[in-house]
């Protein structure tokens, strides 16, 4: 099976990584030349665009920014669609618009699977990444060999573009805990508490999740560094919006996590470390919310393992 891979940034590049790591021969394209030979360095070849990547390969893994970066690139791929072909989409997009690029996919006669990723950039260059998966199951068998290498929980949602709306749904979670973390932990300096003390009460308590053992370390750290920026949650908790829109519910606190980015992008720029949603408490108490003994980025210190498809409790479906 000829492997291709479109989009070799923060998580693209973390992805093909493990693709490569564990053996598989791959063609890679991206609109960054130094990016493009890292993986060349590592093994890869190059294609000369997204037509050319089609036509070479039998699955087209895309990474991108935006949903509009995945149109445009899949315009240029959908002339080289043909059947056997497979467009494996693992960029964090609008269900409705993977779907509709997923329909001309299948309409050309090819197979396409919506699959983005839950969990970190740190665990994205592990192979440790959450992967969900949206497509049919006899496409979802095709591609698990492929989501197990560059994931260890492999997770099928149902239905082309149900993997988005997942996706969405857990990042609008972590920016719900990280704006929450940011809170606790200010709050937890302007009272006077020991921060380290206030780090661990929480993470060994109720009030612990996955964007406190992370985020809140960058955050004590003073680096502020996740590999994630302003706009990208802007996307994210946009995209969230527009599920909850069209399913006709009316959302409290999203709106308001956007109001808090927006004044963020404003003041800071759009590129501005997400962690730093804190400065805005910083600047109005006069507090620097630093710690001593945190790490300035995340490193996965699990070791790599084999992937393994997760099944839904109380579902009654063997495992392919």
């Amino acid at each position: 099976m000829k492997i291709g891979f479109i989009g070799l940034g923060n998580v693209g590049g973390k992805l093909s990584g493990s693709l490569l790591r564990n053996g598989n021969a791959l063609y890679v394209h991206d609109l960054s030349v130094d990016l493009v030979a890292d993986k060349l360095a590592d093994g890869a070849k190059a294609v000369s665009g997204a037509a050319e990547m089609m036509r070479l390969c039998d699955v087209v893994i895309t990474c991108l920014p935006s949903p509009a970066a995945s149109d445009a690139v899949m315009q240029e791929m959908l002339t080289e669609v043909r059947p056997g072909k497979i467009w494996m989409e693992m960029s964090t997009t609008d269900a409705a618009e993977v779907k509709r690029l997923g329909a001309l996919v299948i309409a050309a006669g090819g197979a396409a699977v919506d699959c983005p990723v839950s969990g970190g950039c740190h665990r994205a260059d592990t192979g440790n990444i959450a992967i969900f998966a949206g497509c049919d199951r006899a496409t979802f068998e095709r591609v698990l060999l492929l989501l197990t290498t560059m994931g260890r929980r492999v997770l099928h949602t149902g239905d082309l573009g149900s993997a988005s709306v997942l996706k969405v749904v857990t990042n609008y979670l972590a920016t719900a805990h990280l704006v929450a973390s940011a809170e606790a932990l200010t709050t937890c300096a302007a009272a006077g508490m020991d921060l380290n003390t206030a780090y661990e009460a929480i993470r060994i308590s109720s009030g612990n999740s996955f964007s406190h053992e992370t985020e809140s370390q960058v955050i004590l750290n003073g680096s502020r560094d996740i590999s994630f920026t302003m706009d990208l949650v802007k996307k994210d908790i946009g995209l969230f919006q527009d599920v909850a829109d069209r399913a006709g519910v009316p959302l409290e606190l999203n709106p308001l996590m956007i109001a808090m980015f927006d004044d963020a992008i404003a003041r800071y720029g759009e590129r501005e470390l997400s962690p730093n949603i804190i400065k805005r408490l910083e600047e109005a108490t006069g507090l620097c919310v630093q710690a001593p003994g945190f790490p300035s980025e995340m490193v996965d210190d699990e070791p790599e393992e084999p992937g393994y498809e997760v099944i839904p409790k109380g579902a009654q479906r063997a495992v392919g």
